[in-house]
């Protein structure tokens, strides 16, 4: 099991600058990976950083970690300005760019506030053949696309390094079944238990289950990764983490729990290094 830091990408942690420092402070206390979330306003919380400009600053700054958001509601990005965000980011970073996505949470305002597509039913088709049509934009082809919901005519792009794609990582909360059967299609899923708003964590169980299904819905791939994420602060947090490793969870995403950490507070637990060697 591999090990990222995750980054709120507002308030302490809002800036450019602070993200690269925090990347490269990950990367010096031998984490995997470093990741970034992707909201465009937690109400309250300013200033709030673009990802993409987060993920460009991370990867100027670090050589060998994984790179990623966690995770970008795709129903609400352009997609071609999306290829040609992730594909510049894999490209500069020499390929360690992984895209976490997902429908996003409905109670910000993040839709209604700004335009977007409020139904979840159409977001998750919107998501669907928004990740088909990514795909054929990261492909070096020329595209042709014409769906429901999207139109992509161009020549081709020019590709990420990672092929055949940059992984994709889907989004849901278990024990739902239309997010974990998406998830199948693609290379991971980032899973939450339906139950963590409330402080609900995985079992050994839970995990095992996901790579059934996930196994059941026609994923043997042996590269799929299993990612949830969370807080922890000692050695009773790597005690659990070690029974989720054995049974088949291969990222955990560590992250400062509150909302209103300060920048002391992120870097200290970015020091102190991830729960599992």
């Amino acid at each position: 099991m591999k090990c990222a830091f995750s980054v709120l990408n507002f308030g302490s942690c809002g800036e450019a600058r602070v993200m690269a420092e925090l990347a490269a402070e990950t990367e010096a206390a031998g984490w995997d990976g470093f990741f970034v979330a992707d909201h465009l306003q937690w109400p309250g919380f300013e200033p709030n950083v673009d990802p993409w400009v987060a993920l460009t600053a991370a990867a100027m700054s670090t050589e060998r970690i994984t790179l990623g958001t966690n995770v970008t509601p795709l129903p609400r990005r352009d997609l071609a300005k999306l290829a040609r965000e992730t594909i510049s980011v894999d490209r500069l970073s020499g390929g360690r760019l992984v895209l976490g996505v997902g429908l996003g949470w409905e109670a910000l305002p993040e839709w209604s506030g700004f335009g977007h597509e409020e139904t979840a039913r159409v977001r998750g088709a919107m998501l669907d053949e928004g990740l088909d049509a990514l795909a054929a934009l990261w492909s070096g082809e020329d595209v042709k696309h014409e769906g429901p919901h999207y139109k992509v005519v161009c020549d081709a792009f020019a590709p990420p390094i990672q092929r055949p794609r940059i992984p994709v990582w889907l989004a849901g909360l278990w024990p739902s079944v239309k997010p974990f059967r998406r998830a199948a299609r693609w290379d991971g899923v980032s899973a939450m238990p339906k139950t963590w708003e409330e402080g609900g964590v995985f079992s050994g169980e839970d995990i095992a289950a996901i790579r059934a299904f996930v196994r059941a819905e026609g994923n043997t791939s042996g590269d799929f990764d299993i990612v949830t994420a969370g807080a922890t602060s000692g050695p009773d947090d790597a005690a659990r983490l070690e029974e989720l490793a054995s049974a088949g969870l291969t990222w955990w995403l560590d992250m400062v729990a509150s909302f209103e950490e300060t920048l002391d507070e992120v870097k200290a637990r970015i020091r102190r290094g991830p729960p599992v060697r």
